[in-house]
C-alpha cells in the first residue's frame, strides 16, 4: 500500500491500490446465522378439496402473505411466501435479498402442500424489513450437484401474485419486492401531480481516459439558478438510476418540499459487469476521469459549482467503494461521499480491506462521508464496521454511518439514497 501525491491536472491526492488483478467476486463466506424459517405459514392451508378458493384469498390479499409473530413479539411478523406449481414442478426455490446462504442452497427450498399445488417457505422477519426476491423453479432438470443449482437460478420468476415490482439490474424482467409496516416509505420516489418537474437528459462525451464515448444522464432541476452555481450530485451507474429508477422523481420532490436545495445530477453509466469490475475497484484513472472529465463536461452543460463542500459522489457496492475512493484521492473535487453496501471487503485475499488500511494511514482529508449498509449483508458488514471505527479514530466526527433491515438491494438503496442526499446537501 502507498499513498503518493500525484502532478495530474487536478493534482489529485491518490491513494494507490494494489498491484496485480484481484478476484472478481466477493469473499466467499458461509452465512454466520440461520435464515429465520417457520414451520407453520401465516394462513391455514388447503387440502385437495380447497385449491381454488385458497388461491382465489391468495390473489385478494396478494403475497407474500404476513401475519402476526407467532412468539407474540410485537416487533417481528411472520411472512408466507407462496408459489403456484403445475404438474411438472419438482422443486422451487424462493431468493428472499440475502436471506439464503449459497453454501446452503436447500434452506431456501418450498415445502408443498400435500395433494396441492400449493408450495410455501415462511420466515419471522423484524417489521422494518424490506427486500426484492425471486423464485427459481425447476420443472426438469436433468443436472446434479452444483450444475442443478446454477441451472435452477438461470430463470429467476417474478411473484405472480404481488403487483410490486422493481426493474432488475442489467435487464431481464421485473424483480419482485416486499416491505413490512415499519419498512422506511419510498413514496418520495413516485411522481407527484403539481410539483414542478426538472429534466433528465442522455448525452454521450468522449474520455481520454477510459477510452472511446461513454453515456451520461444530466438532470437538470426547475427554477432559476442561484448564485454560485448548482450543487451537483455525481451518481455511479446512471443508466440504472436514471432512465428506469426514476431519480428525476426522488429529486423533484425533495426539492419542492424544501428538504433539498436545486441541485444538479451527473449520473455516468457502468457499461456492463466486466467493465463495472474493472473500472470501480480503486482506479486512479477512474476518477481522473470522473474529476477531470466528466465534471467539466458537465459545467459546459450546467452551471454546477466547483465547491467540494457542495459535490457528492454516490454509489452502491462497487460504487460505493469507488465513491469513497474518489473522494479521497480527489477532496478537492470531492467533499461528500454518500456510500451505500460499499465493498470495502475488496479487494479479496491478501490484500483485503486496502482502502480502510490506506485510510487509516492517511492523514484526516476534508472529507464527509455518508455510510450506510444492510444488517443481512453478512459478507460486507464486518469490513463496513471496520471502516466506521477506522474514520472514528481518524477524526471524521462530520461523517455517519447507519445499518438498515435490508440486503444488497436496490429496493433498500432508494430510499438511502434520499436519505444520504438530505444529510449531505439539504437545507
Amino acid at each position: 500500500m502507498e499513498i503518493v501525491s500525484s502532478q495530474m491536472e487536478s493534482a489529485h491526492t491518490v491513494f494507490t491500490g494494489p498491484p496485480g488483478a484481484t478476484p472478481a467476486h466477493p469473499p466467499r463466506l458461509p452465512r454466520p446465522h440461520p435464515v429465520p424459517r417457520l414451520a407453520e405459514p401465516v394462513r391455514a392451508l388447503p387440502g385437495p378439496d380447497g385449491v381454488e378458493e385458497f388461491w382465489d384469498e391468495v390473489r385478494r390479499l396478494g403475497t407474500p402473505l404476513v401475519g402476526p409473530d407467532p412468539l407474540g413479539g410485537p416487533e417481528h411478523r411472520a411472512v408466507t411466501f407462496l408459489w403456484r406449481g403445475t404438474p411438472a414442478t419438482r422443486a422451487v426455490e424462493v431468493l428472499p435479498n440475502k436471506l439464503g446462504d449459497p453454501r446452503d442452497p436447500e434452506g431456501n427450498l418450498m415445502a408443498r402442500a400435500p395433494g396441492t399445488d400449493v408450495w410455501h417457505w415462511t420466515l419471522r422477519l423484524r417489521h422494518d424489513w424490506r427486500g426484492t426476491y425471486d423464485f427459481h423453479v425447476d420443472e426438469g432438470i436433468e443436472e446434479a450437484g452444483p450444475a442443478y443449482w446454477r441451472r435452477l437460478r438461470a430463470d429467476p420468476r417474478p411473484d405472480p401474485f404481488n403487483g410490486r415490482a422493481l426493474p432488475r439490474r442489467w435487464g431481464g424482467g421485473p424483480v419482485s419486492y416486499a416491505e413490512l409496516p415499519a419498512a422506511p416509505d419510498a413514496g418520495d420516489w413516485l411522481p407527484r401531480p403539481g410539483v414542478p418537474r426538472g429534466t433528465l437528459t442522455g448525452h454521450r462525451m468522449p474520455s481520454a481516459r477510459l477510452g472511446g464515448e461513454r453515456r451520461v444522464w444530466l438532470y437538470t432541476p426547475p427554477g432559476e439558478v442561484p448564485a454560485g452555481g448548482l450543487p451537483v450530485l455525481v451518481l455511479l451507474d446512471g443508466e440504472h438510476w436514471g432512465p428506469r429508477l426514476g431519480l428525476a422523481h426522488l429529486l423533484d420532490n425533495l426539492i419542492a418540499d424544501g428538504r433539498l436545495p436545486l441541485l444538479a445530477a451527473v449520473l455516468p453509466e457502468a457499461v456492463d459487469e466486466p467493465t463495472r469490475w474493472a473500472e470501480l475497484s480503486c482506479r486512479p484513472g477512474y476518477v481522473a476521469h470522473l474529476a477531470d472529465e466528466l465534471l467539466p463536461w458537465a459545467a459546459g452543460h450546467l452551471p454546477v459549482t466547483a465547491d467540494p463542500a457542495r459535490t457528492v459522489v454516490a454509489g452502491q457496492s462497487l460504487g460505493g467503494l469507488t465513491a469513497a475512493y474518489a473522494a479521497v484521492s480527489a477532496p478537492h473535487r470531492f467533499g461528500n461521499a454518500l456510500v451505500q453496501s460499499g465493498s470495502f471487503w475488496w479487494p479479496a485475499g491478501e490484500d483485503a480491506e486496502w482502502l480502510t488500511r490506506a485510510l487509516a494511514a492517511a492523514p484526516r482529508l476534508p472529507v464527509r462521508f455518508r455510510l450506510s449498509f444492510g444488517e443481512q449483508e453478512w459478507v460486507a458488514l464486518p469490513a463496513a464496521r471496520r471502516l466506521r471505527d477506522t474514520l472514528r479514530a481518524r477524526g471524521y466526527d462530520d461523517s455517519s454511518y447507519r445499518e438498515f433491515n435490508g440486503g444488497h438491494d436496490y429496493l433498500c438503496w432508494r430510499t438511502e439514497l434520499a436519505d444520504g442526499l438530505v444529510e449531505l446537501l439539504g437545507r
